[in-house]
């Protein structure tokens, strides 16, 4: 099955691309309508799916990056999206913007989780969950990752984990390697994926 990805307009390019390049089979994009939208880094994506077409069963993963317009609500549907996905018991992974999303819909309630601040969630108006925020660079509780904005790489290490794409000593080296520039790392992480 496919991993998607939502796109909508300034989605944080850099949030993603450190998951989606070790996605054996790559992703499929997943946009509000069938729109191009632009990336906060002004890159046009035109979406190979919609929203409403989007079914959980059909999914290994719904990733949720950030964009200027979470706060806003315009994306909510993502979020509700997220809210069949996790009760379909199909992992979701959010980062930066789309994790408040997810705390204005009320997901981060009894879930562990990570953003950029505890501060920044606790503006949203579904949001319960200030007992189970977590000081670290991701948390993956359940069927549920979240990351902050600066943790695109820690981000990814909790995806490919969560999908089984590497075995756990490939998956540290994969963090080492780009988190910490690691030189032994590399050698791992190229042996797995050849």
């Amino acid at each position: 099955m496919t991993v998607h990805l939502a796109v909508y307009d300034t989605v944080a390019d850099w949030e993603y691309g450190h998951a989606v390049a070790h996605l054996p089979g790559g992703v499929r994009t997943v946009g509000l309508t069938g729109d191009t939208v632009t990336t906060k880094g002004g890159l046009r994506i035109e979406p190979d799916m919609t929203l409403d077409g989007l079914r959980p069963l059909s999914s290994r993963l719904l990733i949720l990056p950030g964009a200027d317009s979470w706060t806003s609500g315009a994306l909510a549907d993502f979020a509700y999206t997220a809210r069949e996905f996790l009760h379909a018991g199909v992992p979701v992974a959010a980062i930066c913007g789309a994790v408040y999303g997810l705390a204005d819909e009320g997901l981060l309630d009894e879930r562990a989780h990570t953003s950029a601040a505890r501060e920044f969630l606790q503006a949203a108006n579904g949001y319960r969950g200030g007992d189970r925020y977590r000081d670290a660079d991701a948390v993956t509780d359940r069927d549920l990752i979240t990351a902050g904005p600066t943790e695109p790489v820690a981000f990814a290490r909790e995806i490919l984990s969560r999908l089984g794409v590497y075995e756990p000593p490939v998956v540290d080296a994969f963090y080492r390697l780009h988190q910490h520039s690691d030189p032994e790392a590399y050698a791992i992480l190229a042996a797995a994926q050849a």
